[in-house]
């Protein structure tokens, strides 16, 4: 299999298609994150708060794999923000991880109550330059969380994590980074499972036309939107269902038609809003 890279604004490349482990058990990360690595991806997206970073290594580690051909995303938990707690907690993700960087390092959600977020990014810029992480960004930063911290320090996240689905396309962030050349990651890309997502007729459509499940039509969607995605699941066979992505192509008419299911009033949220998570 071969997934393809989106170029990032530092010069470096990200594989497009990941594996996520959010909510993934501590004592299932090593089973699934080897799963995924016999089925052919090499992105792994995971954070401190999911609990499960040894559980990453330990599946790094057994797998076999050369550093260089894996993508391990990590991220900053809101109440390590402060001061000079970003070091530490990044220090403790590679300690539990197993590695010497990580390839992605992100602020994990902006916590605007604690306003702390311009510290960490100004603390992550000082990791990348130690070597720590090869690229820094963010997640769940809307746009005047960007603004404000490029105006403090003059340098742009690689990517944005987003909350991004059909049903909320978060129209306002994806053109702002399309603008300055920040590149969107999607989480929750299949809507959690909190709408009838499968069902809806260009989905639906879509599936029959190219003989394919309504979640393989979601994700190449996704890929066609030029978003980076990481679906998580704990089936095998679901995992490498979500990996075929690449024997089949929406035509125009069909993204258009699962563009428009976007509502446009922020109605189709199915997480939280990120002011509201401090």
């Amino acid at each position: 299999m071969t997934i393809p890279s989106v170029q990032l604004n530092d010069g470096t490349s990200i594989p497009q298609l990941g594996f996520g482990v959010f909510k993934v058990p501590a004592d299932d990360a090593e089973r699934l994150v080897s799963e995924a690595f016999e089925a052919g991806y090499r992105h792994i997206d995971t954070a401190a708060i999911y609990g499960n970073e040894e559980g990453v290594g330990a599946a790094i580690a057994a797998s076999g794999l050369a550093r260089d051909e894996l993508y391990i995303t990590t991220k900053l938990w809101n109440d390590r923000q402060a001061g000079d707690d970003p070091r530490a907690a990044l220090g403790e993700s590679l300690d539990k991880l197993g590695l010497d960087r990580v390839d992605l390092y992100l602020v994990h959600w902006p916590a605007p109550r604690n306003d702390q977020y311009v510290n960490a990014w100004t603390k992550l810029i000082e990791l990348r330059d130690a070597g720590l992480t090869t690229s820094i960004g963010v997640s769940n930063h809307r746009v005047e969380h960007l603004e404000r911290i490029i105006e403090a320090t003059g340098v742009t996240p690689a990517v944005d994590q987003i909350e991004l689905h059909p049903a909320y396309q978060q129209r306002d962030v994806t053109d702002w980074a399309a603008a300055h050349g920040v590149a969107i990651e999607s989480w929750g890309p299949l809507g959690q499972g909190k709408y009838d997502l499968f069902g809806a007729e260009p989905v639906a459509a879509a599936s029959a036309a190219h003989d394919v499940t309504p979640a393989q039509v979601v994700l190449r969607w996704h890929l066609q939107r030029g978003f980076i995605v990481f679906p998580k699941s704990s089936s095998r066979e679901r995992i490498r269902e979500n990996a075929d992505l690449f024997g089949f192509e929406l035509t125009g008419d069909e993204v258009a038609a699962i563009d428009a299911l976007d509502p446009q009033d922020g109605s189709g949220r199915v997480g939280s809003h990120p002011d509201d998570v401090n």
